[in-house]
């Protein structure tokens, strides 16, 4: 099955239930390999505080400087596909909302079933704001905390939560990736193991909200500026249409020159969608009514 049919399948088992799940996405090493890169960062980093959060899990974000091996899932071509089909009827080009990685430990009590689309206040059920990627580390069992969905909770049922169904906890292996809307209730399960459950969290967002993870903040031009433009586009180094995210009027990935000199000034430059270029052409074409006979 090539890309596109492999893309319409799963973008309308997302659409249908809130959820995806794509078999074998990764090599089974390469996820391996990356949660031996991930291994030191997880054993020193404390404990969340808060409810929400969990006390008996960790929690850390910025996996594109954690890891050269992020890359490959921020930038998997089915994944991303799936995501922009998703998304991009609401904006003019997707954004990193955050990559994140996640260790649940043995014990933890259930997470608080929530959506990730209520992050921002704004009118739901009308489009979707982000599409999230589960990646296990471990194998994701019903026993250790596997990620719980509730099938068909997602869209204008996000509208009433108290007919959300119920939960299924999506058991699956390293290599498989969970795909699921910011409209769906999902949350990680009760760990009734003394094994830790780790996993990768990725997200993609429309680009004109304020991501969860602050991009500019995580990868800075330093850092950035050795990044594929595609990956430097995706975390922020670009403008969404009109002029959204500009820097001096310019598209913030003027920074990525290793020439820019910070202090030689910069003229704004429109970036704007094409029927807001088409209105300007005809407004500045119209002839100048005081002036005229």
């Amino acid at each position: 099955m090539d890309l596109s049919s492999q893309v319409a399948v799963h973008a309308a088992d997302l659409e249908r239930d809130g959820y995806c799940i794509i078999e074998n996405a990764m090599p089974y090493e390469f996820i391996g390999a990356l949660d031996d890169d991930l291994a030191a960062r997880f054993r020193c980093t404390p404990f969340c505080e808060g409810g929400f959060y969990g006390e008996t899990t960790k929690r850390f974000g910025r996996l594109l400087v954690r890891s050269p091996r992020a890359e490959a899932l921020v930038r998997h071509p089915l994944v991303l596909s799936i995501a922009e089909q998703t998304l991009l009827p609401w904006c003019d080009c997707l954004q990193l909302n955050t990559t994140q990685a996640i260790a649940v430990h043995g014990g933890a009590p259930a997470q608080f079933p929530h959506r990730d689309q209520d992050m921002w206040a704004a009118p739901k059920g009308t489009f979707e704001f982000l599409v999230n990627v589960m990646w296990p580390l471990t194998h994701f069992t019903a026993e250790n905390g596997a990620t719980l969905v509730w099938p068909g909770s997602h869209g204008t049922a996000a509208l009433d939560p108290e007919h959300a169904g119920t939960s299924i906890p999506i058991e699956i292996p390293p290599g498989a990736a969970l795909l699921f809307l910011g409209s769906t209730l999902h949350g990680a399960g009760r760990n009734r193991t003394q094994d830790i459950r780790r996993g990768v969290v990725i997200g993609y967002a429309l680009g004109w909200l304020k991501p969860y993870e602050n991009q500019w903040l995580a990868y800075p031009p330093d850092i950035a500026r050795n990044f594929d433009p595609e990956l430097a586009a995706l975390v922020g180094y670009r403008q969404h249409r009109p002029n959204l995210g500009n820097y001096e009027g310019r598209c913030p990935s003027v920074l990525l020159d290793a020439g820019h000199d910070a202090n030689t000034p910069l003229g704004a430059v429109d970036a704007l969608r094409p029927d807001q270029t088409e209105l300007v052409t005809r407004l500045s074409e119209r002839p100048n009514r005081r002036h005229a006979p």
